[in-house]
């Protein structure tokens, strides 16, 4: 059996990121796929002699701080590389449910301070931090090592894939404070030396050939699946309607619904803009954590909701809710308004699909392979366009029954079980 370890750089996170979602997907996948799954995480503490306190350190959120000729020392000895151990794992440590729990992983690996040291490493000498996997009784190293992200670290004996999401510090600038001449580096050195780039749509797989320049065989679209747990499906639509009317005062089918990470490629401003011209009955629901570059996506909507009347029954903000409190909220949207600049790939129109809510999005980047024809597509650009859609949505129960089934069906695309199919592929390259 081919086993396959992801790192863990992202998928712990408390508030969750479209690179974790990926992350734990993955892992889902990989297991599905019959693969042999492990994971490789990074903690802010030194190996201890017992093995419960190395399990700890995986979930624990207070990193040692350490003495800095500590630090000055494993930087010195980083070109040596960092060397992984495997951690094992009890039923005694109770893992955050948040980031979804305990990942369900055959093995677990350990290498202190790795992503940090491997940041710092390269930023002195533009190198790659070289890993090694120290195996040990039944627990063997892997075959593949999967990095779910761009990141200057490369796996010493085994298999190195790269998952590229997507080149928007590339394509808009703009809208990322990523340092775009780092990212460049980072990417071209991968485009170089990884025995194959995996990305989620045909969209990134053309930016990488273009702007990369990697042969076109040496790069393979998986793209992502989403995996909604079977409690959540099997609900009742009487009983998500009866938890949205008690925690949110909402009514079912009764509001349109945007969320995401705050930032400018995820066009918010505009959503608010065409929402506000709309002047439609349903209140708009925004769930996003603040990323960076928000101020401007947040200015109108912070102006609006001085007006009383918009304040109560138009415009209603959170921060961040639980996985299960969004997926009650997709579920009983009258439709998702997702008119990103740009995507990767797009997880909020594939999961607004899976639970049948009707959707706006873009007609740019991966967004088209992702809705098909079951979504309305506009140009992210075009606020009346946006608002027409809004208002069509806002009357048309036909319309959105429509897009209800439609949606459902091009969901089934983007199953766990063709996202299994597709990593057999993507790992027979490597074999």
């Amino acid at each position: 059996m081919t086993r396959v370890c992801i790192d863990a750089m992202n998928i712990g996170l408390a508030k969750g990121s479209g690179i974790a979602t990926y992350g734990r997907n993955l892992i889902e996948g990989l297991n599905g796929a019959g693969f042999e799954s492990q994971i490789l995480y990074g903690p802010g503490q030194n190996y201890a002699k017992r093995a419960i306190l190395n399990e700890i350190a995986l979930i624990d959120p207070v990193a040692a701080k350490g003495k800095k000729w500590r630090d000055r020392r494993e930087l010195i000895l980083t070109p040596l590389g960092a060397t992984a151990r495997p951690v094992p794992i009890s039923d005694d440590v109770v893992w955050p449910a948040r980031g979804g729990g305990r990942p369900k992983v055959q093995d677990f690996w350990s290498a202190p301070r790795l992503f940090g040291r491997a940041d710092q490493w390269w930023g002195l000498t533009k190198g790659f931090t070289p890993v090694s996997f120290q195996g040990s009784g039944d627990i063997r190293v892997p075959d593949i090592m999967h990095w779910t992200t761009v990141m200057p670290l490369r796996a010493r004996g085994v298999a190195n894939l790269y998952t590229i999401h997507d080149l928007i510090p590339l394509k808009l600038p703009h809208t990322t404070l990523d340092n775009k001449r780092r990212f460049m580096r980072v990417s071209r050195d991968i485009a170089r030396h990884a025995d194959h780039i995996a990305v989620v749509s045909e969209a990134t797989r053309r930016d990488v050939i273009s702007l990369l320049g990697v042969p076109e065989d040496r790069v393979t679209n998986t793209w992502q699946a989403v995996s909604v747990p079977p409690k959540h499906l099997a609900r009742t639509d009487e009983e998500v309607a009866r938890e949205l009317e008690g925690v949110f005062r909402l009514p079912w089918k009764g509001y349109f619904l945007w969320f995401g990470a705050i930032e400018p490629k995820k066009n918010l401003a505009r959503v608010v803009e065409a929402y506000l011209a709309a002047n439609v009955d349903q209140p708009l629901v925004i769930v996003g954590g603040r990323a960076w570059l928000e101020e401007d996506e947040l200015q109108l909507m912070h102006q609006a909701r001085t007006d009383k009347k918009i304040r109560k029954k138009k415009l209603k903000f959170f921060q961040y809710l639980p996985f299960s409190v969004l997926m009650s909220l997709i579920r009983g949207a009258r439709g998702t308004l997702f008119p990103s600049l740009y995507e990767g790939f797009g997880l909020p129109v594939l999961e607004s699909m899976v639970l049948g809510t009707p959707v706006m999005t873009s007609n740019v980047s991966s967004l088209p392979e992702v809705a098909g024809d079951a979504a309305l597509m506009v140009d992210p650009y075009d606020v009346h366009a946006m608002t027409r859609h809004i208002l069509a949505l806002a009357s048309d129960d036909d319309l959105c029954a429509e897009l209800s089934a439609r949606g459902r069906v091009q969901a089934a695309k983007f199953s766990p079980e063709a996202y299994q199919e597709r990593l057999r592929t993507l790992y027979a390259k490597l074999a």
